[in-house]
């Protein structure tokens, strides 16, 4: 099999779908298999929570914020039970919480505080003045919902509340505590949550990580500078801050898109950074002629999925697509090996 960085960019137009065929053949999918990494709470630490919380409350009769204060300080895990039994993200009942009781809760501290206790979720929260206010805005709030149960709304839509366990308030809580959960409706509530899809977003950055490790041990083996740039990092002369840039940002000479996915409209983004990337690099220059190469390094299903857009990527980078398979390649095949020292 021919791949479109070993031939003539010439070649890959005249021929891009066969080029693309066999882009989409070196894809490899990893959905079904995630990274743990840090914070990842296990079963019985979380079990050891809900069962602090159901004792705490007597069994879901006393939902006040003292009581639950109380048992959140000594078992912080239990700040995350009662997330998951709202049904939020920390950011959404960050912002519930800053408009019900005026204590102001940004996405930041909010985010911090779940992932301290996702990392030690049994150590006693700290009682400074700032923590012990976020803590009990929080619970205040968890306390309304739970006990409000969710709204009527209009037929055409849902309330975020109208689940199993808090579609009635306290009672239906009772309920879920003391009988057990139907199996049809818990499966429902796993069909609208998507399964582990919170723990996907949380290591989102390593899998991530997963291609630029392969990229920064190729560029090393081969002795070439290279400056990786930091998440959300401003560099000048990039919009959008691309993952490498070789030999710097002072003087780039090869820049390196690495992004694997499983989400087609994810990969549907990283085309257009690309196309981005590749109309800087002609600006300013003669025809035929660019400021750097750009070079692609995907990986994941959500790029397989729409071959137009593997189609732009491919004259985006003039060929220069590779995936976690093809890195073997990806010094012989471009502007590379004019940096390498060994």
């Amino acid at each position: 099999m021919t791949f479109p960085f070993e031939v003539s960019f010439e070649q890959v137009q005249d021929h891009p779908e066969v080029y693309i065929e066999a882009i989409f053949a070196c894809l490899v999918s990893e959905f079904l298999v995630l990274p743990r990494g840090r914070g990842f709470v296990e079963y019985p630490v979380f079990e050891r929570g809900y069962e602090a919380l159901k004792q705490a409350t007597a069994g879901f009769r006393e939902i006040t914020p003292a009581v639950l204060e109380a048992v959140v300080i000594d078992v912080p895990i239990v700040l995350i039970v009662l997330r998951t039994m709202l049904g939020f993200t920390p950011p959404e009942w960050a912002y519930i919480a800053t408009q019900r009781t005026n204590i102001i809760i940004n996405q930041g501290a909010v985010r911090a505080l779940d992932r301290l206790i996702r990392m030690f979720p049994t150590k006693p929260l700290s009682q400074g003045k700032t923590t012990r206010e976020r803590v009990r805005a929080l619970l205040e709030v968890a306390c309304q919902l739970l006990l409000e149960g969710a709204p009527s709304v209009d037929a055409e839509k849902i309330h975020r509340l109208d689940k199993a366990d808090t579609k009635a308030g306290a009672g239906t809580l009772r309920a879920m505590a003391e009988l057990g959960v139907p199996y049809a409706m818990l499966l429902y509530e796993r069909f609208l949550g998507r399964p582990f899809a919170g723990h996907r977003d949380s290591v989102s950055e390593l899998v991530g990580d997963v291609m630029e490790s392969a990229i920064e041990d190729v560029l090393s083996a081969a002795g070439i500078s290279y400056r990786k740039t930091k998440r959300a990092e401003s560099i000048v002369g990039f919009e959008q801050t691309p993952d490498f840039i070789i030999p710097s940002e002072f003087n780039p000479r090869v820049i390196i898109e690495a992004k694997i996915t499983e989400d087609d409209g994810t990969a549907r983004d990283t085309v257009t950074r690309v196309q981005h990337l590749e109309r800087l690099s002609m600006q300013g220059q003669p025809p035929g002629l660019s400021k750097f190469e750009v070079i692609a390094c995907i990986g994941g299903r959500g790029f397989g999925v729409r071959r137009n857009d593997m189609r732009k990527l491919l004259y985006a980078t003039k060929g220069k697509i590779f995936t976690l398979n093809l890195l073997d390649k990806l010094v012989e095949c471009t502007r590379l090996k004019d940096f390498r020292t060994r």
